[in-house]
This record gives structure tokens, C-alpha cells and sequence, in this order.
């Protein structure tokens, strides 16, 4: 890209090709499994203004972005989603909206397509009114399906996205017919994984090792029946495999987020990482917190490994794993991420993954710490 700004010859040249622009932490929803911080609740007053997403969109695309994703909180929320979306394509971003799809309309649908929108992702959180509307926190099942279906009239793909876990994902065949009976182009089936939120509730979403076989049986004998009419993505949970992830492809070398209020993190959850001072954009050029920060720069080589790890010759494949999901478990933000099985600390992920395969009568279940600022206050 002519206009990309190129970094200095002892820095790993990589671009931030992905920029996700999370534009509020605002959401009618209040799911149990959210990724965003537990601790949000003020974060509207401190959210960026139009003007400033437009700086950003224009930094990102200097240092080489091309993917913009839209999200949350829900952006549908932000009344200049329309402006930010327009302003995006005319930099040459392709620009994808994630979103609930509550507190939108068809009329809504067709003035971001109009703004030069590129492709929306919906999410449903199960796959009947009675389920869904219960994670979701609201009534929105039905209202899910017409949005979904207005997408696709209007030309969008149709893309839905069901976040599976213990308490519905013995819906998974349902939640495929359900996206083929209404035109769906694409599907992910995501299981949650354990950030934010979902780390709260994780004894009562972690699914079975049992209930995991038969969601990838059902989701295989579909794609076995629809061959090249509909593509699903089935996504495991980090706790079942025994090796890590790189993480967000590795660190600070694809992925770039920008938070409702301006700090930039290599990945979403970044914020959890101890002992950093978050860059912000308000207050630093997005070049500077690419290429310079800290926060960008700890571990975007092999150098801050431990062993195992740091004689693994996976290493590089791998980059030892998630660095949030190292710390969470372990306290340690630069341990071997424990999902893997060489990892001195991998019995704490055994030890919930064994808990996991216990059947507990309901009313012996932990209760879902739902997502919304009340529930936010105790964990502060």
C-alpha cells in the first residue's frame, strides 16, 4: 500500500490488517457469555466521538488495514453508525457490522447499505424464542429472524452466528435448520470461550466432552446433507484441545481493537493483562502504538518465553498461546498457556474440564451472572 508507513528496519514489519472498532460497550442484550469488560457500566460518557473513529479509521488504514469490523456492546446503538460506515468505504475499508440486530429495522438495513456497508453478521443466542430470549435478556427471537431475512433481501451475505455452550448446545442440529430455513449463507457455531463474562459463568456454560461429540456429529452429518449450500464453521473450545492458539494469529501482528473509549489492545481481552500502561488514541498516534507501545511490542516475538515453551519447537507456530488466558488461570501473564498439555500448570484446565463432565440437577447449577450494569457493580 503506497500510503503505509513503513517501520523501521530492527522492528518485525507486520500490519494491523484487521481493525476492530468496538463503538460501544452499550447493548439491549445482557448475555452471560460477553466478551466485553465486566467493568463498563460508566463507559458511555467516555466513548469516542464521530470525529475521532474517522482519525482512527484514516490512521489504521495508513498503517495497512483492510478489514473493519463493526461491533460492541451493539452498534446499532450509535445514531452516526450510517456516517462512520460511508466514511470507512470511502477510505477502501471492506466494512462488516457485528450485531445483535435488536433496536434495528429493515428501513435501518437499507440505509447502511446505502452508506456503502459490505456485510452484517447476526447473532442469535439460541435456537427457539423460548432459549434465545432467555440468554439474550430480551425479546428478540423473532425479531432476529426478520432482520436476517431483510440482510439477504437486501443483498447482504447472510451470516449468523450462535455462541454454543453447555446450556444450548444440544440445539446445534436445530440452530442449522433454523439458518437454512431462512437463507442463511454462511453459519458459526463458536463456542464461548473463557474471557470476560463468559469466566464468570464458566461452571455453568462449559460444555461435556459428550455434549461436544454429538454437536460435531450433528453439525458433520449437515454438512454432509448440504454440500456447498450452506458453510459452517464449528469452533472448539481452547479447554478441550491440548495445544494453544497463536494468539489473534499472534501478538500485535494482525489484529488491532479499538475500545468504545479509545485504548487500542492487540486483542480484546488484553485488558486484563497486568503491569501495562493501555495506549490510547486520544492521547497517541495509532503508528506509535502500533510499531512502539509496550503494550504491542511484550510479545510480538519469541523473546519473553519460558519453558516449556521457550524450547517448544512449536514456538513459533503457536507463540505460547494466549496471553489472557495464561494470566487468568495461572496469574502469570507470560506462563505457558495452560490449554496446552505441556504446560506445568495444564491440570487446572483438567480439573475444570473434569467438573465439566458432571451432571448436576438444576437447582444445583450455578446461576448465570447475566451482562448489565447492575449485575457489573459487584464485581468492581
Amino acid at each position: 500500500m503506497s500510503d503505509a508507513i513503513i517501520l523501521a528496519s530492527d522492528q518485525k514489519k507486520t500490519l494491523p490488517l484487521w481493525l476492530l472498532a468496538e463503538l460501544t460497550y452499550s447493548c439491549p442484550l445482557q448475555c452471560a457469555y460477553c466478551s466485553n469488560p465486566i467493568q463498563y457500566a460508566d463507559a458511555r460518557a467516555n466513548e469516542l466521538t464521530t470525529a475521532q473513529w474517522k482519525q482512527v479509521f484514516r490512521d489504521a488504514r495508513k498503517l495497512g488495514a483492510v478489514q473493519l469490523g463493526l461491533s460492541g456492546g451493539e452498534p446499532l446503538v450509535r445514531s452516526d453508525l450510517e456516517e462512520l460506515i460511508a466514511d470507512a468505504r470511502s477510505l477502501g475499508f471492506y466494512t462488516n457490522l457485528i450485531t445483535s440486530a435488536v433496536g434495528g429495522d429493515e428501513a435501518r438495513l437499507a440505509s447502511l447499505r446505502e452508506a456503502g456497508l459490505d456485510h452484517i453478521q447476526i447473532s442469535f443466542q439460541g435456537s427457539d424464542k423460548k432459549l434465545n430470549d432467555y440468554f439474550a435478556g430480551t425479546p428478540s427471537f423473532q425479531h432476529k429472524i426478520t432482520m436476517a431475512k431483510a440482510a439477504k433481501k437486501l443483498g447482504f451475505p447472510m451470516v449468523l452466528n450462535f455462541v454454543l455452550h453447555r446450556q444450548n448446545i444440544h440445539q446445534v442440529a436445530d440452530m442449522l435448520r433454523l439458518a437454512e430455513e431462512i437463507g442463511a449463507d454462511f453459519v458459526e457455531l463458536a463456542n464461548s470461550q473463557y474471557y470476560g463474562w463468559a469466566l464468570k459463568n464458566r461452571t455453568a456454560l462449559l460444555p461435556s466432552r459428550q455434549q461436544l461429540i454429538d454437536a460435531e456429529a450433528a453439525t458433520n452429518h449437515f454438512r454432509q446433507q448440504h454440500r456447498g449450500k450452506l458453510q459452517v464453521i464449528f469452533v472448539v473450545p481452547d479447554y478441550y484441545e491440548d495445544r494453544p492458539k497463536a494468539c489473534c494469529n499472534g501478538w500485535g501482528t494482525t489484529f488491532l481493537t479499538v475500545t468504545p473509549d479509545g485504548t487500542a489492545l492487540p486483542c480484546q481481552s488484553a485488558h486484563e493483562l497486568p503491569g501495562f500502561e493501555f495506549p490510547n488514541v486520544k492521547e497517541k498516534p495509532l503508528d506509535w502504538i502500533w510499531q512502539k507501545s509496550p503494550l504491542f511490542n511484550d510479545f510480538r516475538s519469541t523473546d519473553w518465553m519460558q519453558e516449556p515453551c521457550k524450547s517448544c519447537p512449536d514456538k513459533e507456530k503457536d507463540l505460547g498461546g494466549c496471553r489472557c488466558q495464561a494470566y487468568l488461570i495461572t496469574g502469570d501473564k507470560f506462563a505457558t498457556d495452560p490449554v496446552c498439555s505441556l504446560s506445568p500448570q495444564h491440570h487446572k484446565i483438567v480439573e475444570v474440564v473434569e467438573q465439566a463432565q458432571e451432571t448436576l440437577p438444576q437447582h444445583q447449577s450455578q446461576p448465570l451472572i447475566f451482562r448489565n450494569p447492575k449485575n457489573a457493580k459487584q464485581f468492581r
